[in-house]
């Protein structure tokens, strides 16, 4: 307030230059928009995807069904499989075996899964997650807490980026007007120059 009531008193400033009026508006309108503008995108940008992702979480319980698995026996192809970001089963850093679960109908079935076991033997248990619809092994779905980290990390990550463009808006802003003092300096130095120092020119 005291920065608003300041600009208002020196906008009759006789010294006053009018891009030292055009910086000050622009860095009122630069704090307004830091105290009001950038908040409001991290808030709008979080819930959004909050949003989303709960929705994400919900589809995805319904469409998975989690069951617990018991090894047969390694699969012919059992060597332990790195971790693959990209890769839509649960357990993608595991060891591949033949294994017998119950699918969401409740009818048995036996097929070849990656189990997060290093030395898997048979009789051995684990957790495992499959697609209703096909019975193939799927990645757990998200849980709700991962979804709001997700969310609160995006709205701040949202208001940084809506800082940092108000800044550099800022400063490019400022930037030109100095360009634009230092001409109009030049012009005026040009104006002057040849009758500096000279009797009668008023120096």
């Amino acid at each position: 307030m005291r920065i608003i009531v300041g600009l208002w008193r020196w906008r009759h400033n006789p010294v006053r230059r009018g891009t030292d009026l055009v910086e000050a508006w622009v860095a009122v309108t630069a704090v307004l928009l830091f105290a009001l503008a950038t908040p409001a995108a991290g808030w709008i940008c979080g819930n959004t995807l909050d949003a989303s992702l709960r929705n994400t979480v919900r589809a995805q319980h319904e469409q998975r069904h989690r069951t617990t698995a018991v090894v047969v026996d390694r699969a012919a192809d059992h060597r332990h499989i790195a971790y693959d970001a990209e890769s839509l089963s649960d357990h993608s850093s595991g060891t591949r075996v033949t294994a017998r679960w119950y699918a969401a109908d409740g009818s048995a079935r036996t097929g070849t899964v990656s189990a997060p076991l290093r030395k898997p033997r048979p009789g051995d248990t684990f957790s495992l997650w499959t697609d209703r619809r096909t019975d193939r092994q799927v990645r757990g779905p998200m849980n709700a807490t991962s979804a709001r980290v997700h969310a609160v990390l995006a709205g701040f990550g949202a208001t940084a980026l809506a800082v940092g463009l108000v800044e550099c808006a800022r400063r490019l802003i400022v930037w030109r007007l100095v360009q634009r003092r230092y001409r109009r300096l030049d012009r005026a130095w040009a104006a002057a120059g040849p009758d500096w120092g000279r009797t009668g020119a008023g120096s």
